[in-house]
């Protein structure tokens, strides 16, 4: 690839999006990009650059930029974070929250579903303790179209399968021809939103879990400190943050500190989880 070209297209994601991509990786954007050109009758990657430099289609580059930015997903990933939700940050939950019985999460870079839909099926197995409850889960991602997907909730056999103990397919899923659909039941548990994390989060109000688990990788480190930032900002005082298991705040920011205990969860730090009880 030329390597103009790949600047052209490097700074543009980076602008849009935040993403960081690195020379190596020129091979990244024309395999991804390859199917964005032949929808839009450019006869190679080349001349889609070339429209670019000569007009900046708005359409275009969103096109450009949703293809770059969807990561892969599957249920219930790495099983870990979620059997923490389920015995460390519930049962807190349901203690710190009798009184106004409430509380809502936040699903990061959701992509096509199946995180929040992992939580939700979490949430369902509780039922019983949450009689009364109101929760919000709230979903968000850049690109429209995985959440489209997402909010169909239709996925493949092997999508359903990946991750998900058939116990939880049968109960929770019917089989729509050759794919598998989340129920009406679940699908309604979730609030699916468009948002471009460079963005400020304030709009969508406070959150007592937020899960941004396998995104700061693709991120600078002050793009990465911003985010984290305006997260800061909308989490409770006492609520907790979920990254990956290769993702850490150390040397990024200083707004969380790592769950004592608990690998891949962070709290606010002292200083920030007062302000925020102040607030």
């Amino acid at each position: 690839m030329n390597p103009s070209d790949f600047e052209l297209i490097a700074g543009l994601l980076k602008q849009r999006s935040g993403l960081v991509l690195t020379p190596d990786k020129g091979y990244l954007l024309e395999s991804r990009l390859s199917s964005v050109a032949r929808r839009w009758d450019f006869k190679s990657f080349e001349e889609m650059v070339q429209s670019i430099r000569a007009k900046r289609d708005e359409k275009l580059l969103s096109e450009i930029t949703e293809a770059m930015t969807t990561n892969e997903s599957f249920f219930f990933r790495d099983t870990k974070p979620f059997d923490q939700f389920r015995d460390l940050v519930l049962p807190h939950l349901l203690t710190a929250r009798a009184a106004k019985r409430s509380f809502r999460i936040w699903s990061a870079a959701c992509s096509t579903g199946q995180e929040p839909y992992s939580l939700a099926m979490l949430l369902k197995e509780a039922e019983s303790k949450l009689a009364g409850w109101r929760i919000e889960i709230i979903a968000t991602d850049l690109s429209n179209e995985v959440l489209d997907k997402a909010k169909e909730g239709l996925y493949t056999q092997f999508e359903a399968q990946r991750g998900l103990p058939i116990t939880l397919l049968m109960k929770y899923f019917t089989q729509a021809g050759d794919h598998w659909q989340i129920s009406p039941e679940l699908r309604k548990m979730i609030t699916f939103k468009t948002f471009n994390l460079l963005e400020s989060p304030a709009s969508l109000g406070q959150f007592d879990v937020i899960f941004l688990r396998n995104v700061l990788i693709y991120f600078d480190p002050p793009t990465k400190g911003k985010i984290l930032e305006g997260m800061s900002r909308q989490l409770a005082s006492d609520g907790f943050l979920y990254l990956g298991g290769a993702e850490t705040v150390l040397g990024v920011s200083d707004k969380f500190k790592p769950k004592q205990g608990q690998r891949g969860i962070y709290e606010l730090s002292q200083t920030e989880g007062a302000l925020a009880a102040a607030s």
